[in-house]
């Protein structure tokens, strides 16, 4: 990228965004947000490359890397219906539209007597079809509808002990190619150092628990004024009959030691026969 030249803004359009009619886990996980992209990166059609954080694989292709993330947006999940004002509040044997097992995990822990339907599409796809009734109710992002400037449609705002986010929900994270050392030094500029910390150890969480699409996995930082960070992670299986949790509390520069412990202590928790 010449710095004498107006940065060029190249849209791409990925598998994930193109295939709505199946479950992710069916077609290749949430890789297919940025298959296309990486491959951009890697042909040098692009220099850098955008990211919601939490669509991200937990290994980069080869000659990626993970450059920088910008100030996170509030991480946690939104409760939406005209039915309820709560999950709590929902009758029985009410219908939640959700194609993310991490939600869908939580939901039915938390009330079992609910219907969980696959419920994929853009933020104002999910909205419309909640509208239309084929759902009584929903469960998003509370970062993409303050992006969006709808955060008034939430109904509750989730406390991460009811429903906890996604690893990277709410991060916008910036890739490049690993030997483009003038492009890593300009990111390095506008990197978020607690916003990164946070993404680490939530990423090195995930990366202990080798998971996927294909397996509910919870992962949120916080990182303190003092320097300290607390890391609370969550494995499940589908039906949230079986739910894992581990937190540790550790110096938020040891970010990556802080989710591997995480990630570990999850694994012995679920034991050998728990795949993820």
């Amino acid at each position: 990228m010449d710095n004498g030249k107006m940065p060029i803004i190249k849209t791409i359009k990925t598998s994930g965004d193109k295939f709505l009619d199946q479950p992710l886990k069916e077609i290749g996980g949430k890789g297919l947000f940025s298959k296309e992209i990486d491959e951009a990166l890697i042909c040098d059609k692009i220099d850098l490359a955008v990211h919601s954080v939490k669509d991200l694989e937990t290994l980069l292709p080869n000659g990626i890397t993970l450059a920088a993330v910008i100030k996170r947006e509030d991480p946690r999940d939104v409760f939406i219906s005209q039915l309820a004002k709560s999950i709590d509040d929902l009758p029985s044997g009410s219908i939640i539209g959700t194609s993310s097992l991490r939600r869908q995990a939580q939901i039915l822990r938390r009330r079992p007597d609910l219907v969980v339907k696959p419920f994929r599409g853009n933020v104002q796809t999910r909205i419309q079809k909640l509208k239309d009734g084929d759902v009584d109710a929903t469960l998003l992002a509370l970062a993409g509808l303050k992006r969006l400037k709808i955060a008034n449609i939430a109904t509750e705002i989730l406390d991460p002990d009811i429903i906890l986010p996604s690893v990277g929900q709410g991060a916008i994270g910036i890739t490049c190619r690993n030997e483009d050392a003038d492009i890593l030094t300009m990111l390095t500029k506008i990197n978020h150092s607690t916003s990164w910390l946070c993404v680490e150890a939530e990423r090195a969480m995930l990366k202990s628990l080798d998971g996927s699409c294909r397996t509910p996995i919870g992962g949120l930082a916080d990182s303190k004024l003092d320097g300290t960070m607390n890391l609370k992670g969550l494995l499940a299986n589908e039906d949230g009959s079986k739910v894992f949790k581990a937190s540790k509390v550790g110096p938020a520069i040891e970010a990556k030691a802080i989710g591997a412990h995480v990630g570990m202590k999850l694994l012995r928790l679920a034991g050998s026969e728990f795949k993820t």
